[in-house]
């Protein structure tokens, strides 16, 4: 059953981040609602990652504030979920799927938790929820890398989040699998009312889902609905020079700008002052 609740989930007030003379953005000012979905879209080096840091307690700004259920985030925070990208894990890893799943049970402890038949329901039940209980007993190495990124969110849910964090999830999947681990994400923040934050190179496998963009820019930000900032002249003042906005097909295509934006796919290695 979703909670209702009209508090944000999250909430961004003139939030600066800098490294050295470098600003990756400023002024960042939003809140994200329960049931929300908000696609975080830019170019390389643009910042995606380093606002899921600041949500996580890694990374602190250098102005502002980020609030969480109306306090301060800290880090371990279990009611934040986070999504990585994919990464195929390696051959002869011993874990199995449910075993990765258990880790957002129990990952936060010190050591190995004693076997508990309330925790092998609640894997089980998270399996169910993320349709991978095919997946609970087979070596994870052995799966796909969509099969894999199913294990991952339902390990996301483990903590009964209110938020969940998705940090370029769709990475070097096929297009089959990134429309089920988009379609799964979707499904599981209107069942249990999630914000979401979804960070991503390519904004199109999610448009139809997205509720907001937040588009990171040249230091700044646009904060709207996919209509209200994919916009050419949005971009092109955002950006500083002209950019264009091609719609086909259902998809959007920005062009015109270095490393622009949704349609180019390039990963988001931001440098190393924003790790």
């Amino acid at each position: 059953m979703a909670i209702e609740s009209t508090e944000p989930v999250l909430s961004f007030q003139h939030a600066s981040l800098a490294f050295g003379d470098r600003t990756l953005w400023s002024d960042v000012s939003f809140e994200v609602q329960p049931g929300e979905f908000i696609a975080v879209i830019g170019g390389n080096g643009s910042g995606k990652t380093s606002l899921l840091k600041t949500i996580l307690g890694q990374q602190e700004l250098t102005r502002g504030s980020v609030e969480f259920l109306g306090h301060p985030v800290h880090r371990g925070n279990r009611r934040i979920g986070y999504i990585p990208q994919q990464k195929l894990a390696d051959d002869g890893t011993p874990l199995r799927g449910r075993d990765l799943v258990a880790l957002g049970l129990n990952g936060h402890r010190f050591g190995f938790p004693l076997p508990s038949a309330a925790r092998k329901r609640e894997v089980d039940s998270l399996l169910e929820a993320v349709g991978a209980e095919e997946f609970g007993n087979v070596p994870i190495a052995t799966l796909s890398g969509g099969e894999q990124q199913r294990l991952r969110v339902g390990q996301a849910l483990a903590g009964d989040p209110r938020l969940l964090l998705c940090d370029e999830p769709l990475l070097s999947l096929d297009l089959t699998h990134q429309r089920a681990v988009s379609e799964l994400i979707d499904r599981q923040r209107r069942e249990r009312n999630l914000g979401v934050l979804f960070v991503t190179h390519d904004v199109n496998p999610v448009l139809n889902m997205v509720d907001r963009v937040l588009y990171l820019a040249g230091g700044t930000f646009r904060i709207g609905t996919p209509d209200e900032v994919l916009q050419s002249d949005v971009l092109s003042e955002l950006y500083g020079s002209p950019v264009d906005v091609i719609r086909a097909q259902g998809r959007v295509i920005v062009v015109g700008a270095s490393d622009a934006g949704p349609a180019h796919h390039d990963h988001d290695h931001e440098g190393a002052e924003a790790e």
